[in-house]
């Protein structure tokens, strides 16, 4: 039986809406909830095995993640798959929450209508959860103004009929560690896009897009963000730079803009990139970018290339963890008795997936397959861990001091 809090935090689909043999497979009975922890170690997937992991920072975790396995479409027929999403929000989980609940089902019915997969299918997919979520923020915006400033970075990765697909908008990020034979060496390989102000080309996006504003980049503090207010220029949400309507009283004035604009400032169209998948190819490390604040891509591909794969998605945010406590020269025992929102100062929530790829089962290209289902994400709970947070940061404080 699961507990209403851990419903809060990780959901599924109840194994009576799997049809198939492999029905049984829809339960997630092997998650765990510990502290700020949220993790299943091990999984299978249509494609091989798959490993999962999230840790909270903020006061409610912004960040949702899924896991499907089993049919593409809605057709009976259709092809089995798998599909990850990463969602990282910000200014709030409503963003990441909705994507979670409906670009799989979006993506479901474009693949019907379209019959096969494809990157127009999975564009369509990301345009359709987009109008649905501002569709959401106008009925909302009379008694709940704030919803127009919350958004998600949005990672997806689907394998399909012997193919990847890869889409992305925000700064979330996936590797793939391909074995090299002739080195003999797993090396990384990063498949997405992203789109944060701190690039260099970004920028310039942005400023091909709107050249008649001086200010669509502006150094803050020493980092570039869009209009002075985010990082990102892609994104699900974030209406308030997307339409004038939602740019003004009530919204907070932090978030509103001096000058009106007429067209979106933020996109949410994704950058989309399809490749065949090889025997070479050994798995693929999704992850939102608290992950990638601490660990290089190589450093997490050795990682996974070195260790047991049960676990290895909360072994790598372990490693992001420490790291993080090195930074700023503390321990990390001393880390994990921080408690949620004054973690914030030390790291990100932190979402990983990992995918093992079984050549064997995508060349096989079989329509049949384990039928799952996993959803992490939304835990407001408390830890249950010791000392409190201040405590132990003024303890953290006094240790520097001596």
């Amino acid at each position: 039986m699961v507990t209403t809090a851990w419903r809060k935090f990780v959901c599924w689909r109840p194994a009576a809406e799997n049809a198939g043999e492999n029905s049984s497979r829809g339960g997630d009975v092997g998650s765990r909830v510990d502290g700020l922890w949220w993790y299943k170690d091990s999984g299978q997937h249509v494609n091989g095995e798959f490993s999962m992991a999230v840790i909270q920072a903020n006061n409610i975790l912004e960040d949702y993640s899924q896991l499907e396995s089993g049919p593409m479409s809605l057709s009976d027929s259709a092809p089995h798959g798998t599909f990850v999403g990463i969602y990282d929000g910000h200014a709030g989980p409503e963003a990441s929450r909705f994507i979670s609940d409906r670009l799989f089902e979006n993506m479901k019915k474009f693949t019907t209508d379209n019959q096969e997969m494809s990157a127009d299918v999975i564009k369509n997919a990301y345009l359709a959860t987009e109008e649905e979520f501002l569709s959401l923020v106008k009925k909302q915006w009379e008694i709940k103004p704030q919803i127009a400033s919350v958004g998600s970075c949005c990672l997806v990765g689907i394998i399909c009929s012997g193919h990847l697909y890869i889409a992305n908008s925000g700064d979330s990020r996936v590797v793939l560690g391909r074995l090299e034979k002739f080195e003999n060496e797993v090396k990384a390989m990063q498949l997405s896009t992203e789109h944060n102000a701190s690039f260099e080309s970004v920028r310039e996006e942005l400023r091909a897009l709107h050249p008649n504003d001086p200010q669509i980049v502006v150094l803050k503090h020493k980092v570039w963000r869009v209009k002075g207010l985010i990082q990102v220029s892609r994104s699900i949400g974030d209406a308030y730079l997307k339409k004038q309507e939602f740019n003004r009283v009530p919204l907070l004035s932090k978030f509103r803009l001096s000058e009106p604009f007429e067209k979106p400032i933020l996109l949410a169209e994704p950058s989309i990139l399809v490749q065949k998948l090889y025997p070479e190819d050994q798995f693929l490390i999704f992850a939102s970018d608290g992950l990638w604040e601490h660990l290089s891509n190589q450093e997490a591909v050795d990682l996974v290339n070195s260790s047991p794969r049960n676990g290895i998605a909360r072994k790598l945010v372990k490693a992001a963890l420490q790291e993080a406590a090195k930074k700023r020269e503390m321990r990390y025992s001393d880390l994990k008795k921080i408690d949620r929102g004054v973690r914030r100062h030390f790291h990100d929530d932190i979402t990983v997936i990992v995918l093992f790829l079984d050549s064997h089962l995508i060349s096989r290209g079989s329509s049949r397959g384990p039928i799952l289902s996993v959803k992490g994400g939304g835990s407001t709970r408390k830890t249950r861990r010791g000392l409190c947070s201040l405590e132990v940061l003024a303890d953290w404080h006094m240790k520097q001091k001596r």
